[in-house]
């Protein structure tokens, strides 16, 4: 490229969003209608707890989905998309489409066996702080 291509902000931010990990499952699942945490977890098979639980706080927080606390007994809570989720449906599609066209069996299976070798890293523990006080001396046997 001879010219430098500036990036559009929104554009990368859209990205990222829409991008990241498992976000396109969850929004796909969710174009289907309003859904329920283990409901979205069964239809996403491979997606941790922890990850789908981030993913749809992420969500939320950039209004593309709402949570719903539903008062019963036991507490029902149901995560649908918002008008800014459900316009995400052309691109999604489109996605699917260009996937269906592009991405080989080959593909899926080089993918899966990377993905099955990925091992979620431990996040590394903070050093304790050391402690200022004189443990006292143990006193010597006779």
């Amino acid at each position: 490229m001879s010219d430098a291509v500036n990036l559009c902000p929104r554009f990368h931010v859209a990205v990222e969003l829409v991008g990241g990990r498992w976000t396109g499952a969850i929004i796909s699942c969710l174009l289907g209608g309003r859904a329920r945490y283990n409901e979205l977890r069964a239809a996403i098979p491979e997606i941790s707890d922890r990850m789908l639980s981030d993913r749809l706080r992420v969500l939320e927080t950039e209004g593309v989905v709402t949570r719903t606390v539903v008062p019963e007994s036991p507490v029902r809570v149901e995560y649908e998309l918002t008008a800014k989720g459900r316009a995400l449906e052309d691109a999604i599609q489109a996605i699917g489409k260009w996937a269906t066209r592009w991405i080989s069996e080959e593909d899926l299976a080089r993918n899966a066996g990377s993905a099955a070798a990925e091992v979620p890293r431990r996040q590394p523990q903070t050093a304790r702080p050391i402690s200022t006080k004189r443990r006292p001396r143990e006193r010597k046997r006779s």
